[in-house]
């Protein structure tokens, strides 16, 4: 794809303000033509200003201060412009990149770490815009004020002109040489800079457990073979991007060269005044740096399109989750899998195989089984979360692909072991998603055996959680969620080892709070403790992605089968106090 094709694609992002985009081309157009000026009243000053008379003295500061105000304005102007664009567009596209986070395919998140995601939006997308558009500013003010220079240089000698012209094809295949390597090196360095920040994060993740096995010395192994690797790709970019400036002002130090030397020929024959030749010179020297800056500004461009696109395939590659058009305010709860299968790649096993069950509205399912078995992975299918590779699931009678996702989603409340919070209050995070009401949340903080302690806090439910409420325990932060449950009031509701952190006390306090939440609701409950599910209507005991037993708990200990080799391993016992 040709530059021009791959800058069109960034229009709808930094061509949406026509207006500043013509102030700044002017500003660019008046910095440029006003360049040859320059070189140009050296010529009347040399030849005329000596003699007396010949030149008003106050010609000279008055030229020159509206020369240099004039020039001086049209490149504030342009900076102006140029941040208004920059910042514009970023915007525009930071929004479309987070929604697309916000409502892509579940797939995106299996092929992109956490740490790649958020470099992309917040790191890359801004230096990348930045760079580009300061660079095509750069591009259209040094073109043109090469292209003033070199039509002064004409004016005054257009045999010498052709001399300083011969430079522009050596330039301008150095440049596209150079340009090549230094789009691979770019494209290469992202992904190195995704590895090491994906290890940054796997070790602020997992800071307890790279101390408790004393996996410090293996993991700085990780992080410095990956700080090394981008240290030789930064010398590899610097090495190639670099080589243009010297290059280039090798060739016009040959062609200055020239110049001067047929220039002086010249003057002996032609009786060139000291004022053009001057002025020539000046001119010719002048146009070395916007030589010299285009030579330097094919990085800059090449790492920033190389950003902007990696953001732009985040928007535009990342399919949107596929839903159907069925809307219900409140299902009854009835759920059905037909046939279900679910394989997550071609190479792995099938998490679930031909799954067949029904679960009744109002009724308590618990799905017990090793890990491994099927049981995340079943209930995460509900929601749509992952989808089935074959097989038909229901609600209420109508297949969830028909559902318009809001509304499915709207259906189930969700506990797991992996409670997340947003750095909010407290307040905010019971009522995610919904509109805070204060008794509601403080009921529902009470229910979940949360209250005491959250009252105790200097602003109560409008203390800020701080990063993944981190300054709560684990047993306060999961009763957070089910405080979360409890206040969302869906019909359907997914416990996945909903009380695995919390102490035998709070345990039973939030238990009874569970019951009450739980009446007249269909509820799943994923649990290792059996002790937990001991009371469900019907436990389904899974293994490989299959169903092996069904039934309630007095039913499989009679039938003497895994859950009750299970039972009797101990995963039955409640836990000691």
């Amino acid at each position: 794809m040709g530059l021009i094709n791959r800058l069109r694609q960034f229009l709808p992002y930094f061509g949406t303000l026509p207006g500043t985009w013509i102030v700044v081309a002017l500003g660019a157009i008046v910095g440029a033509t006003t360049e040859p000026m320059i070189p140009a009243l050296l010529k009347p000053l040399l030849d005329r200003g000596f003699q007396q008379g010949s030149l008003a003295i106050w010609t000279v500061p008055v030229t020159l201060l509206l020369l240099f105000g004039v020039r001086g304005l049209a490149g504030y102007v342009s900076q102006i412009g140029l941040t208004k664009i920059t910042n514009h567009g970023l915007l525009a596209m930071r929004k479309d990149m987070f929604n697309t986070i916000l409502d892509g395919h579940m797939k995106m998140f299996a092929d992109q770490s956490s740490s790649a995601l958020s470099n992309t939006v917040v790191y890359e997308v801004q230096n990348g815009s930045v760079m580009l558009v300061n660079s095509l500013l750069s591009l259209t003010r040094n073109g043109l004020t090469l292209m003033a220079l070199t039509g002064y240089l004409l004016y005054l000698n257009w045999k010498l002109t052709l001399i300083v012209a011969a430079v522009f094809p050596a330039v301008a295949l150095v440049m596209r040489i150079l340009t090549r390597r230094l789009h691979s090196l770019t494209k290469t360095n992202q992904h190195a800079t995704d590895d090491l920040a994906y290890v940054v994060e796997e070790n602020v993740m997992a800071h307890r457990d790279i101390r408790l096995y004393a996996a410090q010395a293996a993991q700085a192994e990780r992080f410095n073979h990956l700080s090394e690797k981008l240290r030789r790709l930064a010398m590899k970019s610097t090495v190639a991007g670099a080589a243009m400036t010297p290059m280039t002002q090798m060739l016009a130090a040959v062609a200055l060269s020239a110049v001067i030397s047929v220039a002086l020929i010249q003057s002996a024959s032609s009786g060139t005044s000291v004022g053009e030749f001057v002025a020539f010179v000046t001119a010719m020297l002048m146009i070395i740096a916007p030589i010299r800056q285009l030579s330097e500004v094919s990085s800059p461009i090449t790492k920033g399109l190389a950003a902007l696109e990696r953001a732009l395939a985040l928007i535009k590659l990342t399919p949107a989750e596929t839903e159907g058009e069925f809307i219900k305010v409140r299902a009854n709860g009835d759920i059905r899998f037909e046939q279900v299968n679910v394989q997550y790649s071609p190479e792995s096993a099938p998490a679930i195989r031909a799954l067949d069950f029904s679960i009744k509205s109002g009724e308590t399912i618990a799905l017990v089984g090793s890990s491994g078995s099927g049981k995340t992975t079943l209930v995460n299918l509900l929601p749509r979360f992952v989808d089935m590779t074959s097989g038909r699931i229901f609600v209420d009678n109508h297949d969830i692909r028909e559902w318009s996702l809001k509304s499915l989603r709207s259906q189930y409340a969700f506990v797991s072991q992996h409670v997340v919070m947003v750095n909010d209050s407290i307040a905010a995070n019971v009522s995610l998603g919904e509109t805070i009401d204060r008794t509601k949340v403080i009921q529902c903080l009470d229910a979940a055996n949360l209250l005491t302690m959250i009252e105790s806090l200097p602003e109560g439910i409008d203390t800020v959680v701080g990063h993944n409420a981190m300054q709560l325990s684990g047993g306060q932060r999961q009763r957070l969620a089910i405080a979360r449950a409890l206040y969302k009031n869906a019909p359907i509701l997914i416990l996945d080892e909903a009380t695995s952190a919390l102490d035998a006390e709070s345990e039973r306090a939030v238990q009874n709070a569970l019951q009450n939440l739980m009446h007249q609701r269909t509820t799943l409950i994923i649990a290792h403790r059996l002790s937990t599910v001991m009371h469900a209507d019907r436990i389904v005991v899974m293994n490989a992605g299959e169903i092996t037993e069904t039934g309630t708990h007095q039913e499989l200990m009679a039938s003497n089968g895994s859950y009750s080799r299970l039972y009797q391993l101990g995963l039955g016992e409640p836990t000691p106090v």
